[in-house]
Formats: C-alpha cells, sequence, structure tokens
C-alpha cells in the first residue's frame, strides 16, 4: 500500500507539472525540444564549455512522426521453445505426473525454463511441485537466462554450454550444467557458464561441472551451489544460501557478503588471498555438521553432473577436506551466537521452573 502510494504521488506531481507545460499526456510531451533549456548557473568549466544546441534542436516537420511507440512491439513469445516445453509438461501441471523428455537448445533460446515456470506457479503457487516431478534434458548452447526464476519442481540438466545469467533469480528448481559428454577438453580449464550465473537466487539447487564467469552468485539469499571455479566478485553481497567452490576464485571473492556460507577447496592455497575479508572471515572445518553438509553437496555434485574431479576429492575425503577453507560473514556468525544464546538462556529459564521440550523454547529460535 505504502508503494501504490508512492506512485500515485508521482504521477499526481508529474501531472502538475505537466499541466503548466501545457501537457496532457506524456506522448505529447515526447521530442518537444522546445520547452527546454540548458541552465545557465553551472559553475564547472567543463561543463560550461558543453553545446547543447544540437541536442536540443526541433526535429525537421517531416521526421516528428514516430517519435514515441506507435505499435506493439513483437518478444517473439509465440515461438519460444518454452511453448513446447509447456505442452511436454502438461501431465505434470495438469495432474502432478512426473515427467521428462529431452529437447535440443541454441543459443538464441534465452530464457529457457522461465515460461514453464510461471506455468507451475501459477498452478501452484509458491510451494511449487514436488522436487523433480518435470525432468528435461537440454542439449547444445543455452542463451540467456537459462532457468531465470525456475520454481520448485522443475529439473533441466543442460549438457552444453550457458551464455549469461545462468540461473538467475533460482526459485526453487535445480539446474544442472555440464559439457558434452564426447568432449576431448578438460572441463576445469575450459568456462562452461557465463556471467552473473545465480543472481539473486532465492532457493533452488544447481551444479556445474566447470568453471564460471564473473559475479558468480551475487545476491544469492538461499540456494545451494556447487560449481568447480568462478571469476571476479564471486558471492557478493551474499546473504543465504550455500556456495562450494571446486576451484579457483577471482579477486574480491565475498565483498559484502553478509549472510551464508561458502566452502572453498584451496588445494594450492591461492584463493585464501583473493578473498575480501572486510565482511567474512576464513575458518577452517572444524564443525562436523559443516563437514557433514559439504560433503553431501560434493557428493550430489558428483552424481548430477559426472565430476572427475568431485570423485577424486571424495574418494580422499580425509586429506582433502583439510584443504576447504569456510568463508563465513561476520554479520551471519554473529547472529547464530546471538541466537545459540537466546536458545541457551530460553532452556535454562525453562529447566528452572520445571519445564522441559522444545515449547519451553521461544518459536523463532527452535525455527532457526
Amino acid at each position: 500500500e505504502h508503494v501504490v502510494t508512492f506512485f500515485r504521488f508521482i504521477a499526481e506531481d508529474l501531472r502538475e507539472h505537466m499541466a503548466r507545460l501545457g501537457f496532457r499526456t506524456v506522448n505529447e510531451m515526447v521530442g518537444r525540444v522546445d520547452k527546454l533549456a540548458p541552465r545557465r548557473d553551472i559553475r564547472h568549466d567543463k561543463a560550461r564549455q558543453l553545446d547543447l544546441a544540437r541536442l536540443l534542436a526541433p526535429m525537421p516537420a517531416t521526421e516528428r512522426t514516430g517519435t514515441f511507440r506507435s505499435k506493439s512491439q513483437d518478444h517473439g513469445l509465440e515461438t519460444a521453445l518454452d511453448n513446447e516445453l509447456v505442452r511436454l509438461a502438461a501431465p505434470a501441471l495438469e495432474r502432478g505426473e512426473r515427467v521428462s523428455a529431452s529437447f535440443a537448445i541454441r543459443n538464441v533460446n534465452r530464457t529457457v525454463g522461465t515460461i514453464l515456470g510461471q506455468e507451475i506457479t501459477r498452478r501452484t503457487g509458491e510451494a511449487g511441485l514436488p522436487d523433480d516431478t518435470i525432468h528435461f534434458k537440454a542439449v547444445g548452447s543455452a542463451g540467456q537466462s537459462f532457468m531465470a526464476f525456475a520454481p520448485r519442481g522443475l529439473t533441466i540438466e543442460l549438457e552444453g554450454e550457458a551464455n549469461d545469467y545462468f540461473g538467475k533469480g533460482l526459485s526453487g528448481g535445480t539446474a544442472i550444467l555440464y559439457p558434452p559428454r564426447e568432449a576431448t577438453f578438460d572441463p576445469n580449464e575450459n568456462v562452461v557458464c557465463g556471467n552473473v550465473a545465480l543472481y539473486g537466487a532465492t532457493s533452488g539447487r544447481a551444479f556445474i561441472l566447470g568453471p564460471a564467469g564473473e559475479r558468480f552468485c551475487v545476491r544469492n539469499s538461499g540456494a545451494e551451489v556447487v560449481v568447480e571455479g568462478v571469476g571476479d566478485h564471486g558471492c557478493e553481497y551474499m546473504t543465504g544460501g550455500r556456495v562450494v567452490v571446486l576451484g579457483p576464485v577471482g579477486r574480491n571473492f565475498g565483498a559484502g557478503m553478509s549472510g551464508g556460507i561458502a566452502y572453498l577447496w584451496d588445494e594450492d592455497a591461492r584463493s585464501r588471498s583473493r578473498v575480501n575479508r572486510e565482511m567474512v572471515e576464513l575458518e577452517d572445518l572444524v564443525d562436523p555438521a559443516d563437514e557433514a553438509e559439504l560433503r553431501a553437496l560434493v557428493e550430489a555434485h558428483a552424481r548430477l553432473t559426472g565430476s572427475l574431479r568431485a570423485r577424486r576429492i571424495l574418494d580422499t575425503w580425509a586429506e582433502q577436506v583439510r584443504h576447504f577453507v569456510k568463508v563465513m560473514p561476520l554479520d551471519y556468525k554473529r547472529a547464530l551466537a546471538e541466537m545459540a544464546s537466546e536458545s541457551t538462556d530460553a532452556t535454562s529459564s525453562a529447566r528452572e521452573n520445571g519445564m522441559v521440550g522444545v515449547d519451553a523454547v521461544p518459536a523463532t529460535v527452535a525455527a532457526a
């Protein structure tokens, strides 16, 4: 309601300015450079030398048509690959049946999985479908925003490569990426996923066999992700979730990271020096719960992508676990400590009052 009120006042303010200028609609204002004048009170030497005459010159009358939208833009949604995916997924959408299928994909196919995800959400709401209800396999090169905003119940594995924004806003779905099985190159030496993958992901899981580009998992707030290397600015502004990097990281890793946990497999001790420690600290894996969580994610990665690196780490786990470093946000660590303290105080108070069981613990602490 506050947002609606805010924009209503913006619109009313705009109408007042338009009325003073003699306009009734926004379209009437477009191109009316005769209503604009450069400021004369600017004292900056370079700014005063700017000549804006050509920017403020009115367009010839013969070219004034088409200065604002005169026809609707065709986004080509009728020919989108997702239309076929929605058709294939009909048994799952209509009756909740499990569905699996394969399809070819090209880099002109952008936002694949997003329209299908919308259909799932429209029918099921935030809950989505049971995990892996729809399981598709794509083969080829995916365009931008593959599996963007994919909800729970949708799994797409991609054999090939993906462009930027892979898994953007992932919302419960599972995205799996690995190079072609017949490829002769080392997947750890070739980037298979573009920049800004998993940007703003809120939940779900992603497994990537090979390195991803820059700004990986920026603003991730809940997804669990395994990748075999990332570029600069990984996990920037991350607020939740888990990220496992089985390979090198670029500079400025973890900048502005206030929540979630990242586990770096730092075999050559180089990744540690690339972490931005302004808001995080590095810890060894001493907590059995951390080790169990990490191992489960690496096992899932090996199973779903066929990663030889993950398998080697698992086969020599006792040795390799010493090479992992835990990236822990200071704010998150402090919040966990405060919650643990509140839980201890509540339990002690309950015992003093003769109360036992979880009901004696505050609901917010028990839920955490």
